[in-house]
């Protein structure tokens, strides 16, 4: 789409595991690592994890009356979720038909529905696909249990919200289902496996990348 990419080579984890197990220490010190890894004339800086983009969000607080506060402030608004950035620049191409025409169950990931309050951008991308029907998951914005790092302290109530999630896909019969956020993506994709069912969970994007290349989404099995 006419994008120049830039990958910083030096960049590292974004922190957001260690904010959700109470390590704010940890989380600033690899905040303040992409402080520097990270050029300041760009556009904009990209996350393809809601998790990361809810994170990277709150720099602000995290160095709030800090050295880092001024940095924190302009490194988390220079970050977009890459649904945003898309539907914000346009797309250049039109995206082709998929190879098989499909129907995808879009799940809402809690740290990009509620923690950033992105719901539109990335529908309206999948809508791009004019052979992709884009099936709405009942209580689509209910946690699927994985919650950064709850379904490791938690696994009680982390599985029933995966079974209950998996249960609502099961009932719609989709082709695949799309969500925006890793821990989503593994956990739906897990609780499925569970019970048989072998369907693709696929980021938004890997939709418009099968589309752009001429390749099945079924391929990812």
């Amino acid at each position: 789409n006419g994008v120049e990419i830039v990958v910083p080579n030096t960049q590292g984890c974004c922190g957001s595991l260690a904010l959700h197990r109470g390590d704010a220490s940890q989380a600033k010190q690899l905040a303040r690592n992409n402080f520097q890894a990270f050029p300041d004339d760009v556009d904009a800086i990209i996350t393809n994890a809601a998790g990361c983009g809810s994170g990277i969000h709150d720099y602000p607080l995290l160095f709030k009356g800090l050295d880092n506060e001024e940095s924190a402030v302009a490194f988390s608004d220079s970050v977009k979720d890459i649904s945003v950035f898309l539907e914000e620049i346009g797309l250049s191409n039109e995206p082709p038909n998929l190879p098989d025409a499909l129907s995808v169950a879009y799940h809402d990931a809690c740290h990009l529905a509620h923690a950033q309050d992105i719901r539109t951008a990335p529908r309206n991308l999948l809508k791009r696909i004019s052979n992709l029907t884009l099936v709405e998951l009942p209580d689509s914005e209910t946690c699927c249990g994985s919650a950064g790092t709850y379904n490791l302290e938690q696994p009680e109530i982390a599985t029933m919200l995966g079974r209950d999630k998996a249960n609502l896909i099961k009932s719609l019969k989709p082709d695949a289902v799309a969500a925006g956020n890793i821990g989503c993506l593994i956990q739906i994709n897990t609780h499925l496996i569970r019970d048989r069912v072998m369907v693709p969970v696929l980021h938004t994007i890997q939709f418009l990348d099968h589309a752009y290349k001429g390749t099945s989404v079924q391929s990812s099995l």
